[in-house]
């Protein structure tokens, strides 16, 4: 199953699985300076980070390839809804001309398939960018017990693209969400959009993780980006 289409069927029950997401949301908006009024956010999602604004605005444009997820975003008259892929031709002539205070992104970016390439065409959108991924030390128990390899970019690729063209502040949280039984720990795997790899293991697979893996708990290593500076 892709990204797009994983994300679209659990759309409805996103919120009830994306714990960390919210943490991560909240954290961003909350380190945000200067009221800005004019917002691009990438990977925008059912909203998660558009709720935690407080401050009045002029313009939120909101992104996601998941048009299912885009029905979950409040909708409001100064907020436009685009249904793109961040990696996409079209979402590049988007850009084209437009200018934004800054551009937001939580939970989302860490999917891109050129991060890089990403980061270069918006960059001349904004000079702030405001941004938390998920690495892919994320999951990282189940990638071992599984043999498998995250789908989500590493830390090190995270820092060089956003260093290729600016000047940045990183800093590095790492969480565990505990569990009361393996059954809750697996259906938050499948539902949470952070799989690592693991929704789509054969049934082989499925079962020597379900065996094998003993924590009681996940793991989830994120990622705080702030742009200081164009290079």
């Amino acid at each position: 199953m892709s990204v797009k289409n994983q994300f679209s069927k659990y759309a409805n029950e996103y919120n009830n699985f994306n714990i960390i997401q919210q943490l991560a949301a909240k954290a961003l908006v909350r380190d945000i300076k200067g009221y800005p009024k004019n917002i691009l956010e990438i990977g925008c999602g059912s909203g998660q980070v558009f709720k935690y604004i407080t401050w009045d605005i002029e313009k939120y444009h909101a992104v996601d390839f998941s048009a299912s997820m885009c029905e979950l975003h409040p909708r409001a008259k100064n907020v436009t809804i685009s249904c793109y892929d961040f990696d996409s031709p079209e979402f590049f002539s988007f850009l084209d001309g437009k200018k934004f205070d800054t551009v937001l992104s939580s939970s989302a970016m860490q999917w891109s398939k050129d991060i890089d390439k990403l980061i270069g065409k918006i960059s001349k959108t904004t000079n702030e960018i405001n941004a938390v991924l998920f690495t892919s030390n994320t999951f990282k128990t189940i990638q071992k017990v599984t043999e498998t390899k995250s789908p989500i970019l590493s830390l090190e690729e995270i820092k060089a693209a956003f260093s290729n063209h600016f000047k940045c502040d990183f800093e590095v949280h790492n969480y565990n969400l505990e569990f009361n039984n393996k059954k809750e720990l697996f259906d938050y795997i499948k539902n949470s959009g952070v799989s690592g790899g693991s929704a789509s293991l054969d049934f082989k697979t499925a079962k020597k993780l379900y065996k094998e893996y003993k924590l009681n708990y996940l793991e989830f290593e994120v990622i705080f980006v702030k742009t200081i500076s164009k290079l």
